[in-house]
């Protein structure tokens, strides 16, 4: 199918920003700190302790700092990463994609082609769940009319 889904698919953010190579605004932080325990940052994420481990062994999340006991500490920066994490796993982007964008960003600035070209793929890909989507959609939609008119009919006998 090759209908425009631009139309029906709403803007990004409420407001559309002027400035679009700006950062947008960070979102609230628990209790405006800067610093919190695997505990607290999996409650605002609603990730596990189990998987913010994870992502750190495999190379999704940055090195994490650590108290002088040893614990996590996670930064304002790390929520920022997780909020984007958590984004690109709504995409359906492979776990091995998300790993590499991460290599490429800790990389530095002489990335940012390749990291471009993987989120546009990524893009494509969700556009195209979208527009199947839609399809599906549209099918309900006609199963729901038939029904409510055949329940709305006198019976045939």
């Amino acid at each position: 199918m090759t209908a425009d889904i631009t139309a029906t698919v709403p803007p990004f953010a409420p407001t559309r920003r002027t400035d679009l190579c700006a950062e947008p605004p960070p979102p609230p932080r628990p209790d405006g700190q800067d610093r919190y325990t695997i505990s607290e940052v999996a409650a605002w994420t609603g990730l596990s302790a189990h998987t913010l481990r994870w992502y750190e062994r495999i190379g999704l999340m940055p090195h994490v700092d650590r108290s002088h006991t040893g614990q996590r500490r996670f930064t304002n920066r790390d929520l920022d990463w997780l909020t984007f994490v958590g984004k690109l796993r709504l995409t359906g982007m492979p776990v091995a994609d998300m790993v590499r964008y991460a290599e490429l960003a800790r990389a530095g600035a002489g990335t940012f082609e390749e990291r471009r070209a993987l989120l546009e793929d990524t893009r494509r890909n969700v556009r195209d769940r979208i527009a199947e989507l839609q399809d599906t959609l549209a099918v309900l939609d006609r199963k729901i009319d038939y029904y409510g008119c055949a329940l709305g009919a006198p019976e045939r006998d």
